[in-house]
């Protein structure tokens, strides 16, 4: 099914307008200074009117500087990414300029102004805030844009998160804690390397591992996507319980389950996770814990540790971010919140091991970090989705979604490219019975 496109081609609120006014010019000011003081250090180019700084490197055109610093000062990081969108500035190699200062991300800005964020930054919308009313709308805002639009970027799988590609697993120490973490993909998206549906099998099947699922489990599944773990769990004999709040991906994932001939072990519900009831043996859940948010982590656990019947495990795939700059950031409203995924917020492996100390049973017995591998999924995403420009705009998709497409998907490269942010692995068992 095609859905309408959540976005007219003729309605982006607060793009056709550039802000004015006093205090606009005078914080364009300083956003001008603040960020040619940054990028002077850094290896990049940026080509702005006559001048050009940067040590060298990818390289940034800003078109219209007094649009780009005029929505930089008022709006910050969100004001840079509505910038993009409308053409205010330009790099060809976007990825690659994002992930330069992804890397310096903690100190793009003045500490000065980094103890002043409180002030300057935005909130985010009581709207966004994940109660049991907001969060439907939330996961629609992204989720039911269209089954069609997903279809032409990720592969057969539809597989929404991070791929698990075939490296070696190396045992690290880091702030006390022993985990795995995976070698870099060898091959990247543009000289062939692994298959992605290849790779995505890979990153399923090793989640159903470690939260034990063999003949006879009986699986919680929080997040449903669009099927494919539950057909993996299922063909190991296991039944599955999958709830989801997307009807678009409820819709097909039923389709896909029957298509695979497992519609008899596994049901798919339109429900809330806080809502669910029964006994499991295991409960997985793959990158829906940062649709969550940090209020409600506590309450994402203790519904876990509640449904998990004695003995069982839990396996979550969870993007994380460093401890210090979860806590500076957990209260800013952002350009991903704005455009991509309203209430969305992105767990440390500290916090979850907080929470779950605090308020569970559960306590994380095994973690694998596979960061770079995100970086890779990311670039193979925004190749097949530019490649499937026409195919886009059929679906009545304007020119701006495509450029906040292509935005979102190398923003979001760069945080795993440049160390910024991980995804994990994460397997939880029980500490009492």
């Amino acid at each position: 099914m095609t859905t309408t496109p959540a976005r007219s081609a003729t309605r982006w609120p607060g793009l056709d307008t550039v802000p004015s006014g006093v205090r606009t010019e005078v914080s364009a000011r300083i956003a001008r200074k603040i960020f040619h003081a940054a990028v002077r250090r850094l290896p990049v180019t940026v080509r702005d009117g006559a001048e050009v700084v940067g040590l060298g490197g990818p390289e940034m055109v800003v078109h219209r500087p007094d649009e780009f610093y005029r929505r930089v000062g008022s709006d910050g990081l969100i004001g840079f990414g509505e910038a993009y969108l409308t053409g205010a500035w330009d790099a060809e190699d976007l990825g690659g300029f994002l992930t330069v200062l992804a890397a310096e991300m903690p100190r793009l800005v003045p500490g000065w102004m980094q103890k002043l964020r409180a002030v300057y930054v935005k909130r985010p919308p009581s709207m966004h805030r994940n109660t049991t009313d907001n969060t439907r709308d939330n996961i629609a805002h992204h989720y039911d844009l269209s089954n069609d639009l997903f279809r032409v970027f990720l592969d057969e799988t539809l597989s929404y998160s991070s791929a698990l590609f075939d490296t070696s697993l190396t045992r690290v120490v880091a702030d006390g804690r022993r985990h795995l973490v995976a070698t870099p993909p060898e091959g990247g998206a543009e000289d062939g390397g692994e298959p992605l549906a290849q790779a995505q099998a890979r990153k399923v099947e090793r989640l159903l591992d470690q939260a034990g699922v063999t003949e006879g489990t009986r699986v919680l599944e929080i997040g449903t996507g669009w099927g494919e773990l539950a057909i993996r769990a299922a063909r190991r004999g296991a039944t599955v319980h999958s709830v989801t709040l997307s009807r678009e991906q409820l819709e097909l994932a039923e389709q896909r389950v029957a298509a695979a001939g497992y519609a008899d072990q596994v049901d798919i519900a339109l429900c809330d996770y806080r809502l669910v009831e029964g006994e499991f043996d295991a409960v997985v859940s793959v990158e829906m814990i940062e649709a969550v948010g940090h209020e409600y982590w506590s309450t994402y656990f203790q519904t876990i540790d509640r449904l998990l019947a004695p003995g069982g495990r839990v396996g979550i795939q969870a993007i994380t971010m460093p401890h210090d700059r979860m806590l500076a950031t957990r209260h800013t409203y952002t350009w991903i919140n704005k455009y991509i995924f309203p209430g969305g917020f992105l767990p440390s492996v500290r916090a979850l091991e907080e929470v779950t100390a605090a308020d569970t049973s559960l306590r994380i017995s095994d973690r694998l970090s596979f960061g770079t591998h995100y970086a890779d999924t990311l670039e193979r995403w925004d190749l097949a989705f530019r490649e499937a420009h026409e195919q886009v705009a059929a679906l009545g998709f304007d020119a701006t979604f495509e450029r906040m497409w292509h935005f979102y998907l190398e923003y979001s490269r760069a945080g795993f490219a440049s160390g910024y942010l991980d995804v994990q692995q994460l397997t939880f068992e029980r500490t009492r019975a």
